[in-house]
This record gives structure tokens, sequence and C-alpha cells, in this order.
């Protein structure tokens, strides 16, 4: 108090003198005396009229003042600390009797009309600007200049730019009244990395194991690819704790880091970090008990923490099995609770005795009332209604509270689609322990749910142009609702996609609808599709196009899936029934062994599929998918009496074994598989076949014709597909995850009569970027980067195929308006003709990087670079690089 008193009364004594001299050229007057304040007359230039600024002084006419004295200081403080003024003075101007005129000279600090910022992208100005809140009008003082360099040296340090330098200048703006324009300089300098991490003290660990616990703080290293060796100073104190954990997993409780420091080298182009370390000693795991608990029994909670008496200490461990904060749905003890409505239950494990190296723990656990849901809420839906979200939350009002159906709803939202993941918030409201209730609020942040893909280019020797539109968050409800087209009826969650393909020698059409709630009240999605194609004859040699003859395809498709409980909610099963027509006019290609008649294709597809994958559908983090389905035509041979083994005579196989071998061969040479007939009466390399056949060969044609159109007519076979796909986060927090992607396929086609024979549609094409343009026989295209599209597959396709995959990714940014990642890949796969081929060890390896670009509007964009480490079948030697261009499609 003393103190205190002893400073104001120094204040005041200091204020006095710089009173007195300021007043003593103007008019005398008696120090200490008091006065009535007559009037105050403020001096300089300022926007602010005269009293208001005597208000903000605590001044008032006919107040009682001392001259000096704490009136006249208190003055100064309180337009001090406006910030709004500078060179704060006050003058005697007239004493007349007991009352005093004072004179406030005072300066007005300028506002800011325009800051520029030099030396970063034009991109980050606007950004680097509203950071540091540089709007018009701000006052321009000390304390904004200071705030803004440290800011950004300290930005742009923390990114490792070590030797980053702000310069800040302010001008006069002759266009405006005491305002000023700011320049800000930033010279960031070279991006220092580090180039070596030592430690000292270690002899349990090498430098090597201790460097390799810190995750984000590295040495330079020419071979890491996917982790830089910058200084980040947040990043660094979290490694300094991970170096004391790697000594508590192995038992060592009381190491911990004694010192540490980061410094330049002579040269100041890059960092050294020096630690020292103490080590202490290694202990041991004693006896465990549990106090509090009553809900769960002390055997249950012993397998949870899963530690026995005398195992090496591990505090890392012990603390994942208390409290597992890394992972939301970890299996731990406070999740067991939490799980089963004690969210205001709380798990301690306390030391209580250590003797020698041996540690006895007891684990306290206060296990609370139970809670439920009250109020659950969405906020930051402007386009999705309410409905579509509420009927994905598994947190309902009156249900008892569960953590484990919280992080479960955060992936049902993310996995719509309509919303970014990684902005998904669960907000506690209104928690109170008394009444066993909590509100949760769920924040969201609309993504844009449709998709344009606009292309053209050059292929298979013409211009194809593309137009496709997705609109995955649709409501077909509001079809004539003019209100609602803003510019298109949205927010009820059902897809709509067009697509429109042409080029001088195919057109494509297609239009697909789902609705993934028929009916609104349960999770049964019904979709269904129409397409149509149309493909001309075209010669590659002479890139002509005979629009006499045609080849057209009709598709219709309408399927049922249904969420499933059993044996988790994660399972789906699914049912669609398809029929294809398939039209041939004077179509003799080769591709197919009649040029005139049709194929009808009706099947019925069956799958079971299960889905766990994380909260982010484009970067899944964990979780995995597993789809199994069939596809079944009616077993037509069983009821239309023909027999189909015979309907080849043996003329017949020795003439088309004849010709097909000399196809083959000439295919083989040009790449262009020339017509039967034409080939052998117009070329010179087919006389020879043709005059060993003759003229049988224009009849043995026809009849093969005859034959195949009744073999297709109605066409006849099962497919049986397998797919497993997996995600596991290596290291890094969900936003910036070394995610590994493990993916396994199988395929196979087969008929139900021999004799009949397998189909020439529906087969499997194996190899390239997993693209196509358009389908003319129902294929699939399995995409096998490092190869050519569709060159792991004979000429007809296979019938069997498998396929393995390893992807490491890593995401560069996860932001709402793009998604951005990159990755490198192990692939390998093989196809063949028949099941007796079939040999799973036999495969064509790659292996390779690339990029995927994901933004809302245009979907999926990527390229990969691709080599491929053996040959092409027909080929001897390994087939090399390949790059390969991604659109619209996720592997």
């Amino acid at each position: 108090m003393q103190i205190n008193s002893l400073k104001v009364f120094l204040f005041i004594l200091l204020f006095g003198i710089a009173f007195q001299l300021q007043a003593q050229d103007r008019i005398p007057f008696d120090q200490g005396r008091k006065y009535i304040l007559a009037d105050v007359k403020v001096n300089g230039k300022i926007s602010y009229n005269q009293q208001t600024v005597v208000t903000f002084a605590g001044l008032e006419k006919g107040q009682q003042i001392t001259v000096p004295g704490e009136e006249i200081s208190n003055s100064i403080k309180k337009l001090g600390k406006l910030g709004l003024f500078s060179d704060i003075d006050f003058y005697v101007n007239k004493i007349e009797a007991d009352s005093i005129w004072l004179d406030l000279d005072i300066a007005e600090l300028p506002k800011l009309s325009e800051a520029k910022i030099q030396g970063v992208k034009k991109s980050k100005v606007e950004e680097l600007i509203k950071e540091n809140s540089l709007t018009k009008g701000k006052i321009v003082n000390e304390n904004l200049i200071t705030t803004t360099k440290n800011y950004l040296e300290n930005k742009y340090k923390k990114d490792g730019y070590f030797n980053t330098k702000v310069f800040i200048k302010t001008i006069p703006d002759t266009t405006e009244g005491n305002q000023v324009k700011m320049l800000v300089k930033i010279d960031k300098g070279d991006k220092l990395k580090i180039s070596r991490i030592n430690f000292e003290g270690n002899e349990k660990f090498t430098d090597s194991k201790l460097r390799s616990a810190m995750k984000n703080t590295k040495q330079i290293n020419r071979f890491r690819i996917f982790k830089g060796s910058k200084f980040i100073k947040d990043k660094y104190q979290e490694d300094l704790n991970s170096v004391v954990d790697k000594y508590k997993e192995k038992g060592y409780r009381d190491a911990r880091v004694i010192s540490d420091s980061v410094f330049l080298n002579a040269k100041k182009t890059k960092l050294a970090i020096n630690i020292k370390v103490e080590e202490g000693h290694k202990y041991h795991f004693g006896n465990i008990k549990f106090l509090g608990n009553s809900v769960y029994s002390d055997q249950l909670l012993n397998r949870i923490l899963g530690i026995k008496k005398g195992e090496t200490y591990n505090g890392v461990l012990l603390e994942k099995r208390i409290a597992d904060k890394s992972k939301p749905d970890g299996e731990d003890i406070t999740n067991l609770y939490q799980n089963n409505g004690y969210l205001f239950s709380n798990v301690n494990a306390v030391e209580t005795k250590t003797a020698n190296d041996t540690i006895d723990f007891e684990i306290r656990i206060v296990e609370g009332p139970i809670a439920y849901f009250n109020n659950i809420t969405v906020v930051g839906n402007d386009k999705t209604h309410d409905r579509v979200i509420y009927r994905e939350l598994r947190t309902q009002p009156g249900q008892k509270y569960s953590k484990e159906d919280l992080v479960r709803t955060i992936r049902e939202i993310g996995q719509l689609g309509f919303f970014d993941p990684e902005a998904i918030d669960p907000k506690f409201k209104n928690v109170d322990p008394a009444s066993g209730t909590v509100d949760i609020e769920y924040n969201v942040v609309e993504k844009g749910a449709s998709q344009i893909e606009l292309q053209g280019g050059y292929g298979g020797g013409g211009f194809i142009g593309t137009l496709g539109l997705s609109f995955n968050n649709f409501s077909a409800r509001n079809l004539f609702n003019k209100e609602a087209y803003k510019p298109l009826p949205m927010g009820d969650g059902q897809k709509v996609a067009l697509r429109l393909q042409a080029s001088s020698y195919f057109q494509t059409y297609s239009l697909s609808f789902s609705e993934p709630w028929l009916g609104g009240k349960k999770p049964i999605q019904f979709s269904t599709s129409l397409s149509h194609s149309k493909q001309f004859l075209y010669t590659g040699t002479s890139s002509n196009v005979d629009k006499s003859k045609s080849f057209n395809i009709t598709s219709l498709s309408v399927g049922i899936a249904k969420r499933l409980t059993i044996p988790d909610d994660y399972f789906t099963f699914s049912s669609s029934v398809s029929f294809q027509y398939y039209d041939l006019h004077n179509y003799n290609t080769g591709l197919f062994t009649f040029g005139n008649g049709a194929s009808k294709n009706l099947a019925y597809t069956v799958g079971l599929t299960r889905s766990s994958k994380g909260v982010n559908p484009i970067f899944p983090t964990s979780g995995s998918e597993f789809n199994i389905s069939a596809k079944f035509t009616l077993p037509y041979s069983l009821f239309n009496n023909i027999d189909y083994g015979n309907l080849e005579n043996e003329k017949e196989y020795k003439l088309k074994y004849e010709v097909n071998s000399t196809l083959t061969t000439v295919a083989n040479a040009s790449g262009q598989l020339p017509a039967p007939g034409d080939y052998l009466q117009e070329t010179a390399e087919g006389s020879h076949i043709y005059q060993t056949v003759g003229s049988d060969y224009t009849q043995a044609t026809a009849d093969r014709a005859k034959v195949d159109q009744q073999k297709f007519n109605w066409l006849e076979y099962y497919k049986l597909k397998f797919r497993a796909d997996w995600y596991t986060r290596i290291a890094g927090p969900q936003s910036k995850a070394l995610v590994l992607r493990a993916l396994g396929e199988f395929g196979y086609l087969g008929a139900y009569n021999s004799g009949r024979g397998l189909v020439p549609f529906e087969r499997f094409f194996l190899g390239g970027d997993g693209l196509a343009n358009f389908s003319l026989d129902g294929r699939e295209v399995i995409q096998l980067r490092g190869y050519p599209n569709q060159s792991l597959s004979s000429q007809d396709g296979s019938t069997v195929y498998n396929k393995f995959s390893l992807e490491l990714r890593y995401p560069l940014t996860l932001k709402a308006a793009a998604s951005i990642y990159v990755l490198t890949f192990l692939e390998a796969g093989s196809a063949y003709d028949t099941f007796k081929d079939y040999n799973p060890f036999v495969l064509q390896r790659s292996a390779g990087f690339g990029l995927r670009v994901f933004m809302p509007a245009f979907g999926l964009l990527g390229i990969d670079f691709a080599k491929g480490f053996d040959a092409v079948p027909g080929y001897t030697k390994p087939n090399g690089w390949e790059t390969h261009f991604i659109i619209g499609q996720q592997f």
C-alpha cells in the first residue's frame, strides 16, 4: 500500500514539474490551489467535436480541480487509453479569481486508408490483411505497427522461414484528411531446413531412434518423401514431448528433456538442434486396483486395461487404455462408460506406491449419473433440408448418451457428401449434471453438391465431346415449385445424373436417378437408370464412317438397396433388375460373328456391402469397404430344348480355326482387325486361306452367324465379383494423415451350359486408367496403371481377373473448395480367358505416383505416372512408363 502511494506521489510531483514548465511561459498560477474549471479549449487537427474530446477527458465546466493535480493526470490517462490521440498536453490559458481556463493541445492519430503488402503471392495478400485487421479506417499507432510486424515474422518463421524480416512504412495520403497508406514489405528469405538433430545423455536409445519419435521435426534426408525438414516451433514442442513418450513406452517414467537449443549455422542457411535428455530408471507395473466402479466389474475393466503386474511400465499405453485421445472411438475405459450413458464419468490413474523399480496404481473412477440427449439441433445447412440430416442422426432426444453414437453421427453426416467433412463440429450445450441431460448442436458447412463434366478431345481418330451434369442433392418434389429453382431445386438428398457423349461415329446418352430414403421413413435406396448408345461402322485406315452399318444398345435398370441392422448396421443389401437390348444392322466387324440380328440381356444382380469408411468420403483415413455381388440371367438352355453342342460341325470348326489364326496374325501386325470376308477375298495375304477353304467359307460364315444369333438371342451367364478395400492411418492427425490403402478385387464370368459357351458380352478388360469413353458390349474396364488401356486382356475380353493394390496417400489440403492429395502405389493383376488358365500368382506388376484434386463443381481429377515391370501379352519387353489422366473416377 505504501509503495503504491509513493508511486502516485512521484507521478503527481513529476507531472506538476512538467505542468509548471509548460505553463511558466503563459499564465502564472498558485501551485496546489483549487480552481473552478471555467472552460477547456481544444487545439489541434482533430475530426472529433471539441466538447466530445473534453467529455472523453472526463472534465466538466464548473468542476473543482487542483492545478496541478489528480484531475488533470486522470484526464491525460483517459485520453491516452482511447488510442486515438498523441501529444496530449494541458496549458493554463487564463485565471480570474477562482476560475481557470485551460488549453488542451492534442494530435489525433491518423487512420488507415489503404494497406499494401509486398513480398508474397497476390493470392495471399487479402488473407494477410484480414488476419491483421488492416481495414480502412483503422487507427494507425505504434502498437498496430509492432503487432503486425511481429505477427507476420512469427507466421513465416513457423513455416520454416527462420530469417523472415518485415518492414512497415506509413505514407501520408494526400487525397484524404489525416489518413495514411501502409506499405508492408515481407522478406521471407530462404526456407531453412534442419541439417542435424543431436541428442546428449541418451544411453538406452540411439540418436536415430529418438529422431524417429519426432514425427514432425526431421533433419534433411533426400530419401524421405512425405515429410520435409523445416522447423515449425509448435510442432517442435510436440515432438519434444514425443521423445519423452518414447522413453515412457519402454519403462523410463522419469525421463525428461533437460534442455534444448535451436541455432543457425555460421552461414545462416540451415538450422541445427541440440537436445539434452535425462533417462532415469526403468520401472515395472505393480498392483493395479480399481476404486469407485459399481457398474462394471474389476474383471471387465482389467480386460480393457490389458496391463498385467510385472510388465514393463508404459505410461503412454496406460493413458491410452484410460482415455485414448487419438481415437474418438478407441477401446478404453473412458469410452466404455461414455458409450453407455455415463457422460459425467471421470477416470484417473494415480500412483500409490513406488518401491525399487515397481509402481502400484489405483484407477479411481467417478461414475456419476446417467446422461440423456435432450435437444438435438443442426446449424449451417443453408441448402440441405433439415429432414435429410436428421434422418441420419444416431443421437435422438431422450436417448441415453453414447459417445459411440455421436462419433457415428459425424461419419454419417460426412458420408452424405453435402458438407465439408473436416468442418463438422458437434457442440455440447446446456450440460446439466443435476438433471442428467445434454444438448448437442451439430455445426456443418455446406459445400457444392453438383458437378459438371465438360471436355473435348481426339480419340479413335475423331473428335469426342462430353457433357456430364450431376446433381447430388436434388429435390424432385420441388420440380414444379418455381421458388425452389436456385438455379435448380435442391436439398432433398436425391441424385440425378445426365451424360451426353458424341463423336462422328458414336453417340451415348444416359440418365440416372436415385432416392436414398424411399418413402422418407426408412433407409431404402431406390435407383434407376436409362441409357442408349449408337455406334456406326468406323474404319481406322480411311477414317470413314458408314452410317448404314450400326450397332445400338438400349439399357434400363431398376434397383433397391436396404441398410441392414445385422450383423451390424454398416451392411447394405442390394438387388436390381437390368435389361439391355443389343441391335446390329449390317455390322460385320469381327467383334461378333453375326452382323445382323439382336441380343437381349435380362439379368438380376444381388449384392452385399459393408462400408465403415471414415468421415471424409474423398479422403478416408480409417475403416473398410467390402462388396460381393452376383449377376444372373435365366438358364434358358434348361427349357428351350436346343442342343447347343451340335450346332457347329467339324468342317466349320476347321474353317474357323484357319481363318481366325490368320486374322489374329494380321491384327497383331497392323493393329486393325479386318472383316473376314473382305480380308480373304480382297487381300493377297488371304489368298492361301481362300484357296484352301474355297467357296465353303462364305457359306460357313453365314451358317456360323445363324448359329451365334440363335445362341446369343437371349444371353445366358452368371458373373461373380468381390472387392475389399481397407484404409489405415499410419501417422499424423486427421487433416494431415499418412494413409495406407489396400485393395483386392476378383471377377469371374461363367456359363450354365458348356455347349452354349460364354457370351461375348459382359467381359473384363484389364489395364490402363480404368476409364472407358464408351462401351459397346457391356464390358467392365478394370484399372491397372502402368499399362495401355485394356491391354492385359485378349481382344474379346477376359472371363476371369484379379487385382491387388497398395497405395500411400498424403493430403496437401482437405478444404471444402478443393481437396488435394498425393499418392504412391504398387499394383499387380492379371486377366484370363478361362478359369483353367487362372493363376493368381502370375501377375503383371507396376508402381508409380500421382496426384488427385477434388473440386465440388468438377469432381475428381488426377494424373498418375506408372511403370509396368512386365510385358504386355504378345510382347517380350517390360512395358515401361505410362501416363494416366483420371477424370470423374476415384480408385
